[in-house]
């Protein structure tokens, strides 16, 4: 998914997307409004536009204040949302089907910075332990492989 396919789905549900020059945050939603900082460079707007977008999708009122248990699960919906959308399952597979053989490369072939690949992995693998089975594939989290089932 990239940042201009987010901004046409942030369009098509009445969010208005607008970069800025946020100090504080990254990004930021308030009501329909997304604010995303003007100088991060492409993979990592979008990025922040994902987990806004889940924000919106998955959250409810204010949770800026993360001290609080109940805004850090919203914060954590909001990113596996993110995560979920850029770097589902079978993006692993497909990688592994392309030839990618590393991290970086396999950040290179989803378009993501190699941070926010490395949240994903370790949220799957909160999620699901060092391995799932999808399909005809196994996806092992650490050490990071495919591997096809016969």
């Amino acid at each position: 998914m990239t940042y201009d396919n987010l901004l046409i789905e942030a369009e098509t549900n009445g969010l208005i997307v607008k970069e800025k020059p946020l100090k504080a945050y990254r990004g930021r939603i308030k009501g329909n409004k997304i604010a995303i900082k003007q100088d991060l460079n492409t993979k990592e707007k979008t990025c922040v536009l994902a987990e806004e977008l889940g924000h919106h999708y998955t959250s409810v009122g204010n949770i800026l204040d993360q001290s609080k248990v109940e805004n850090r699960k919203q914060e954590r919906k909001a990113r596996a949302w993110a995560y979920n959308l850029l770097i589902p399952l079978n993006a692993f597979v497909d990688a592994y089907k392309a030839g990618v053989t590393n991290r970086y490369e396999l950040a290179e072939f989803l378009e993501v910075p190699e941070e926010f690949l490395q949240e994903a992995i370790d949220y799957y693998s909160s999620k699901y332990g060092i391995c799932v089975k999808l399909d005809k594939h196994i996806i092992y989290f650490n050490p990071l492989g495919v591997m096809e089932i016969f």
